[in-house]
């Protein structure tokens, strides 16, 4: 049904029977000075209607609109969201509209959008809309360009798109944003880039502090021990699908605390955008690798000429691999050696013992602070099956007990030399990614039909594939999805939230 612009604006805010304009905030506030800002600000569209071809962020759906006459009408929901990231990990976010990224915005240079917010969290928040040129009064900073909007409270935004780029929203209250709460908006240029690309794709890196049997993330901490692309960790994240020859784009977003120097296997591309938009051609150059700092966007592209089944990941080590905190175990499987404690300890303010301690061991300053650090001696290998005879009899009771594997993560003789304990620093790589710890099935979808068994153990945390396939490869992918499809397969399995799904 066609909605009329009266029709969006008494729906989006009536405090008595008084009608609110957009850029009002639903408990009251500047609405006058807002009213004449939009009315300023408004202008002919000089825009040209043509359809443009939609960027694609993987396990992550678009966000529907509305036409109120020239008008594209958007509805965001901040919301909590339970969301699973990996099989069987399913965190407490906030998000949007059910998922956490929140859904991507798409429209065009020139247009006019208006996008309502709603705000179901239980705690005040804004929408700031990161990099756009708009008038203060739509900037989303709290206390200064508007009131934040409380719980049950909702703010219509209403601005002129006048870029392209990459762009995206957040949260503006800092420890929402690290709960998850960003979103891509895609800026589509009025006059389509030239060259243009085939295939277009978004992802959104975040980062997440989680202690053992804790579901909720801790945003306080400054270290991060699982990491997403587009609200999944490798191997659930969904590769992306490209046909040998064609020009690909893609845009990396961050909004957390650290950078990601964002690596792929197998091509050369070259650096052609920002969050300000396209560069100059002239300052294109061949990269395999993008550092795609925090706040940042990075648009890269290059033609899919080298088949295969390509690597992307964050070439940060510790963000290759998923639960990488100090909790994981030491640096050697000799009983009494710690590999991590809190950061007072790097630091070196010791709570407790000498520097030299063995319960001090050889701290790196990476933990999370949790009391765990300290009470894991030994790694989660078999210690009685796999450590030398001298090393079982020196260790306590305790250090044996502390040793037993966790689920899933023991590991078959053959894996590793006879000797493997006589080398120091083992065990490292070995139970991090190894094919004992392949979970092909668990993350089967048609994107992974005919990976090379045993692929799942080696792509975790901030990694996905992207897959340059033959024609005849690529149709048989098409036509898995196609039915998947019309199955009623979810845009982003393993999303809910509290709020109507959209």
């Amino acid at each position: 049904m066609k909605r009329t612009r009266r029709d969006f604006l008494q729906g989006a805010a009536v405090i008595g029977a008084g009608t609110l304009a957009p850029g009002t905030l639903i408990a009251g506030g500047l609405a006058a000075e807002h009213a004449r800002v939009i009315a300023e600000e408004r202008r002919p569209l000089a825009v040209d209607r043509g359809e443009f071809r939609s960027v694609v962020t993987p396990d992550v759906p678009d966000l529907a609109f509305e036409m109120d006459g020239s008008v594209k009408v958007f509805h965001l929901v901040a919301e909590p969201v339970r969301q699973e990231i990996f099989p069987g990990k399913i965190l407490n976010l906030w998000g949007y509209n059910g998922s956490a990224p929140g859904p991507t915005i798409q429209a065009r240079q020139g247009e006019r959008v208006r996008i309502i917010v709603d705000n179901h969290l239980p705690e005040p928040t804004s929408m700031h809309w990161h990099g756009f040129d708009i008038p203060f009064a739509m900037d989303g900073g709290p206390g200064l360009s508007q009131d934040a909007i409380s719980p049950g409270g909702r703010y219509v935004y209403e601005f002129t798109l006048q870029q392209e780029g990459t762009l995206f929203y957040h949260s503006h209250m800092a420890m929402q944003e690290m709960m998850g709460m960003i979103g891509a908006f895609i800026m589509h240029p009025a006059e389509a880039y030239d060259p243009p690309a085939e295939k277009d794709f978004a992802i959104i890196l975040q980062e997440y502090a989680l202690l053992p049997n804790n579901p909720t993330p801790n945003s306080m901490s400054m270290e991060f021990n699982w990491l997403t692309l587009n609200g999944k960790s490798g191997p659930a994240n969904t590769p992306l699908i490209v046909r040998l020859g064609d020009r690909v784009r893609l845009r990396f977003i961050n909004l957390g605390m650290d950078h990601h120097p964002i690596h792929m296997h197998g091509h050369q591309f070259v650096i052609t955008g920002t969050e300000g938009g396209r560069q100059p051609r002239a300052t294109w150059g061949p990269n395999n690798t993008v550092l795609v700092g925090v706040a940042q966007s990075r648009n890269v592209e290059f033609v899919a000429t080298n088949p295969g089944d390509w690597m992307i990941h964050c070439h940060m080590p510790h963000h290759m691999m998923n639960q990488m905190a100090s909790m994981a175990g030491p640096m050697t499987r000799r009983a009494g050696m710690v590999a991590g404690a809190g950061m007072e300890e790097g630091m070196g303010m010791l709570r407790g013992g000498a520097a030299t301690a063995a319960e001090n061991g050889p701290s790196m300053g990476r933990g999370m602070g949790a009391g765990s650090a300290f009470e894991q001696p030994t790694t989660n290998g078999p210690l009685s099956a796999q450590t030398s005879p001298q090393a079982s009899s020196q260790a306590s009771p305790s250090q044996q007990a502390a040793a037993q594997p966790m689920g899933g993560m023991q590991m078959a003789q053959a894996d590793v030399s006879k000797d493997a304990n006589s080398v120091p620093g083992f065990p490292q790589d070995a139970f991090m990614e190894s094919p004992a710890m392949a979970m092909d099935a668990m993350v089967e979808k048609p994107e992974t039909h005919g990976l090379r068994p045993g692929w799942s153990g080696y792509m975790q945390g901030m990694m996905t594939l992207i897959r340059v396939l033959p024609p005849e490869r690529y149709d048989e992918i098409e036509s898995l999805r196609e039915k998947r499809q019309k199955n009623g397969g979810a845009a982003m399995p393993g999303t809910s939230g509290t709020g109507e799904q959209r």
